[in-house]
């Protein structure tokens, strides 16, 4: 029987909502196939912990755990961390390091997509288009007119390497420009500064299952607040549509422009990609490699939507991973 750990937590505000993701994971896989590990890090602290709430230390020589005098070498790592370590590479990266099998994408993947300035220049390239922005790092010289001048009012202010929304302003007034780039320095060092895109907000899921890349869904997004922000994605502050109300052609424009940004990305395991459609034209905002998977996310609905339950998904990650070469 194989030993899977569901690692969640992490460095990041996001840490509550990794755990409700884990959750689900470490209750949905089959203990018939699986012996399964709830593994959560936090800050500095790594650790196993039993269904006692009993904590057991996790050596980080090879990423293992000792119970009454054995040792224990997870085969699997199933990865359900947002925000750092384990949505921008930094964990991935280790694992690689003492050949530890994970399920989802690649280290450099993550980087790659935790960074959302890198991410759109990359998918241009791919004519998948984006909103104009200015990216702005802390500390230089802010010419505030000329982003107003060039994006206009409304526009967005948020952190280049954050989830969740956290950080993130929605701009009306000139005099409210520059609180906002303070808010989005609280939690990255790198903000970009975005033009406001006035249409429909969809969220797509897409993963690779059995030698296929699929796309799950298209949520579309109604947020009771000015944008689809922390409140609107966790607390009830929204209403979300699956499937999205779209045409045929607007529907099938936005599948192809997805699974060729997962394509494009190098991507693996499950993603959630957020775009604007304005008059047709699907606009991507970013793309987030661990996705959340407690029970209100959006994903979870998705794949029922699709036909899969979430138990088949995460067996053939865990299958997926073992079958890479480390």
């Amino acid at each position: 029987m194989k030993h899977i750990a569901v690692v969640m937590g992490g460095y990041s505000d996001e840490y509550k909502v990794s755990l409700k993701s884990g959750q689900l994971v470490w209750k949905s896989l089959d203990r018939e196939e699986y012996c399964v590990y709830k593994v959560v890090i936090r800050d500095r602290y790594w650790y196993y912990e039993d269904e006692d709430k009993n904590t057991y230390p996790i050596s980080k020589e090879d990423f293992s755990i000792s119970l009454s005098g054995v040792h224990i070498k997870f085969d699997v790592c199933f990865n359900t961390i947002h925000g750092k370590p384990g949505e921008n590479g930094e964990l991935q990266a280790y694992w690689n390091m003492i050949g530890q099998k994970y399920t989802g994408c690649s280290f450099y993947a993550s980087a790659l997509t935790f960074n959302k300035k890198d991410t759109l220049a990359v998918l241009s390239k791919y004519h998948i288009p984006s909103a104009r922005s200015f990216y702005l790092k802390k500390g230089e010289q802010r010419d505030l007119q000329n982003i107003i001048n060039i994006l206009g009012l409304p526009l967005f202010v948020k952190p280049n390497q954050s989830g969740s929304s956290l950080g993130i302003s929605k701009v009306s007034a000139p005099e409210d420009l520059s609180p906002a780039l303070d808010k989005a320095f609280l939690e990255d060092e790198e903000i970009l500064v975005e033009q406001f895109l006035k249409g429909t907000e969809v969220s797509v899921g897409v993963t690779e299952y059995k030698g296929e890349i699929i796309v799950l869904g298209i949520t579309e997004i109604i947020s009771k607040n000015d944008f689809f922000d922390y409140e609107a994605k966790y607390e009830g502050a929204s209403e979300e549509i699956t499937p999205a109300r779209l045409d045929a052609h607007t529907r099938q424009n936005v599948e192809e422009l997805s699974k060729r940004a997962y394509k494009a990305l190098g991507m693996s395991g499950f993603s959630r990609s957020e775009y604007i459609i304005v008059e047709g034209t699907p606009y991507m905002l970013e793309m987030n490699t661990n996705p959340g998977l407690s029970p209100s996310s959006i994903l979870p609905q998705q794949a029922k939507t699709y036909g899969l339950s979430m138990a088949d998904l995460f067996a053939y990650e865990i299958e997926k991973a073992l079958n890479k070469n480390i």
